[in-house]
C-alpha cells in the first residue's frame, strides 16, 4: 500500500522543518558515492569524478560547526580517501 500524496501545504510544512545542514550532508555523501563510481574502471569518467570532489571540497566547510565534530572528521577522511583514489585512477 503506497503512502498518500502530500498536499502542497503539507509539503511546505515539511520543508519548513528541514535543516539545510542535513541536506548538505546528504549531498556530500551522494557526491562521494557518485564520484567513487566514476573512478571504477568499468565506468571511469575522471572529469565527472573531479567535479564531484571539487563540490565536496566546496560544501564540506559549510557544515563544519553545524554537525558533530566526529562526523566532520569522518567526512574529511572520506574526502581524503576519494582524492587518493582519484590520484591513483588518474595516474
Amino acid at each position: 500500500m503506497s503512502e498518500p500524496e502530500l498536499t502542497p501545504e503539507q509539503l511546505l510544512e515539511q520543508i519548513k522543518t528541514m535543516k539545510v545542514s542535513d541536506l548538505l550532508l546528504s549531498t556530500i555523501t551522494t557526491l562521494a558515492q557518485i564520484s567513487y563510481a566514476k573512478l571504477d574502471e568499468s565506468s571511469r569518467d575522471l572529469e565527472q569524478a573531479k567535479i564531484g570532489i571539487d563540490a565536496i571540497v566546496a560544501v564540506l566547510p559549510l557544515v563544519e560547526g553545524h554537525v558533530p565534530e566526529e562526523l566532520t572528521r569522518d567526512l574529511g577522511q572520506m574526502l581524503a580517501n576519494l582524492q587518493l583514489a582519484y590520484a591513483g585512477a588518474a595516474g
